[in-house]
């Protein structure tokens, strides 16, 4: 651990020191949108852990409060022309700050529980949801209130076969999925099966770890990336898929950087189903909708950089899709809502209000996470994953 702390150390000074200052990186920063405050922006964010580094100032409230206040979206790093790694900066400023951070001590207790122990995490929490979520929400704890399934979509190795197998692919699930959103897991499944491809769901996967280190516990995320590189290099499959971007993100981009290595055959699902299979068999719009929005993810659009291939998707089916005024972050992004809730539903609220001026007749996103937060607002028309639209756009088995 002492050979990682002093690598991050190393690592952290040498970024700090290619700032140039320019302030490109504010361009598209959505906390500096709604708070024009030098310091909720990147290039500020920058120039306080610059002096944080140097010992011109030391951690206090304030200074943990806008180091924290960073969404983690991206949409700063491609505008860096010095090409400062802006995330992995900031997430190394929060692991210097936790100690000292006592606003989200709470959250990072049970934060770093759920992750270690989740499956007794969900059968806790389904015990006592009908009361402690709507608890938890009136307290201003929660931003949303949750609504667990009656089971996990995954609890153990399942491996699904195909007659006639076209190839092979592994799912990691992600906690919102399992979680949350099982519906979409076996979506996923339905949609690979009738493509003729044998899915595994390997025993073990944990947590992405992204979580765990957007609270500064960086030990602890790298357990997690080890543990998860372990299960899934092993296998012998052509793309590891996940509905979730910061999933993917985390595997295929971030792990190297934490743990020297990722899942290089990661891959976002509308990436692999072009790449992989073609969209011929998207024949069957299958829906009464004709129009919709797109919301692009941040970690998918900025992190990974797939923008066009869910909208090929969407108009190879027969959709409108229809352009807003902005592309702005949801305010999601995940334990941010949780401390930031203002904040948060400030950015939801603009969000929505341009995507209300369409008149689309749906949404639709590629993140769990995203789905949660638009639903908020968006009670008019269906907040749908990308993976749901495939699927209702292929044709009837026969």
């Amino acid at each position: 651990m002492h050979s990682y702390n002093s690598y991050m150390e190393s690592l952290f000074a040498n970024e700090l020191l290619k700032c140039v200052r320019c302030a490109g990186c504010k361009a598209n920063c959505p906390t500096y949108d709604e708070d024009s405050t030098e310091s909720m922006g990147a290039r500020g964010r920058i120039a306080l852990l610059g002096a944080l580094s140097s010992g011109k100032i030391k951690p206090s409230a304030l200074l943990n409060d806008r180091i924290f206040s960073c969404t983690l979206c991206g949409a700063c790093a491609g505008l860096c022309p010095p090409g400062v790694d802006i995330k992995e900066v900031i997430y190394h400023g929060r692991h210097l700050l936790k100690k000292t951070d006592k606003k989200r001590r709470y959250l990072r207790f049970f934060t770093n529980f759920y992750t270690k122990r989740p499956q007794l995490s969900f059968k806790l929490l389904s015990l006592t949801q009908h009361f402690l979520f709507p608890y938890l929400y009136k307290k201003g704890l929660l931003s949303f209130r949750p609504e667990l399934p009656e089971r996990l979509f995954k609890d153990d190795h399942h491996v699904y076969t195909v007659s006639k197998k076209k190839g092979r692919v592994a799912i990691f699930t992600g906690c919102a999925v399992n979680f949350l959103f099982p519906h979409l897991g076996e979506t996923l499944i339905n949609v690979l099966h009738r493509l003729g491809y044998e899915v595994i769901l390997p025993a073990g996967e944990v947590c992405c770890g992204m979580p765990l280190r957007s609270l500064g516990l960086e030990e602890e995320a790298m357990e997690l990336a080890k543990k998860n590189c372990g299960i899934f290099s092993k296998l012998n499959v052509e793309a590891v898929l996940s509905l979730c971007p910061t999933c993917t993100l985390a595997m295929k981009v971030d792990y190297p950087k934490l743990i020297g290595e990722g899942i290089n055959n990661a891959m976002d699902i509308s990436s692999f189903f072009i790449e992989k299979t073609g969209l011929s068999y998207l024949s069957n719009p299958g829906s009464d909708f004709t129009s919709a929005i797109y919301h692009d993810p941040c970690h998918l659009k900025y992190g990974l950089g797939i923008v066009k291939e869910p909208r090929m998707i969407m108009e190879h089916i027969g959709l409108h899709l229809l352009k807003t005024a902005g592309e702005r972050c949801c305010g999601f992004a995940g334990t941010f809502c949780l401390s930031y809730k203002d904040l948060s539903n400030e950015l939801l609220r603009k969000c929505v209000t341009e995507y209300s001026e369409t008149g689309a007749e749906m949404v639709v996103t590629s993140c769990p996470g995203c789905m949660i937060q638009l639903s908020k607002e968006i009670r008019d028309k269906p907040v749908l994953h990308l993976i749901e639209v495939i699927e209702e756009a292929m044709p009837p088995q026969n």
